[in-house]
């Protein structure tokens, strides 16, 4: 009989550990979801700097007494101009919007909220992304509800536009405000 070489079961191991992730990854419970672990904690700090000609975000504004969304973008970013529209009809609705801009250029980011009007009640400018870090944020848009009091609510990855938005995002915008 011939002997079997420890490195030929190597192969099929590794497979049936990669089936073992995908079945039990399969039934979490939102598996298009990164789970935050700021929520229910309060928001970390914003950048020392602003967008020249917009007003800049001081740590206060994180606590307003009302439900406040921080947006992060950046105007190299398809799907940030994507729902740019929502959050101009958002801003228009009474909803106040924080803007953090973040991996951008002043020049290129103060352009884009000139040319396509700013929803932003202020603008905070974080050219390396060292907030964006400390926030959690892995690529943009990413949207966080705040409450009163500047608790993070819930974390949206990815833009505010169609049954997305719709489905997820405006359920606990909704929850949030009390409607």
């Amino acid at each position: 009989m011939a002997k079997v070489s420890p490195l030929m079961l190597a192969p099929p191991l590794i497979f049936g550990a990669f089936v073992a992730m995908a079945f039990v990854g399969m039934y979490r419970d939102d598996p298009n979801g990164i789970p935050s672990t700021l929520v229910g904690q309060q928001a970390p700090g914003v950048p020392e700097r602003g967008l020249q000609g917009f007003p800049k975000t001081m740590p206060e504004d994180l606590i307003t007494g009302e439900v406040t969304l921080v947006n992060f973008w950046a105007s190299w970013c398809p799907p940030c101009r994507a729902e740019h529209p929502k959050l101009l009809e958002m801003q228009a609705e009474g909803i106040n919007i924080i803007g953090m801009n973040f991996k951008d250029t002043e020049r290129d980011a103060t352009r884009y909220l000139i040319n396509d009007d700013s929803p932003f009640s202020s603008v905070s400018f974080d050219p390396e992304g060292r907030n964006a870090i400390d926030w959690g944020v892995t690529a943009p848009p990413e949207t966080f509800i705040l409450d009163a009091e500047g608790t993070i609510l819930f974390r949206f990855a990815g833009p505010l536009i169609g049954s997305d938005y719709e489905q997820r995002f405006l359920p606990q915008l909704e929850a949030a405000q009390g409607n």
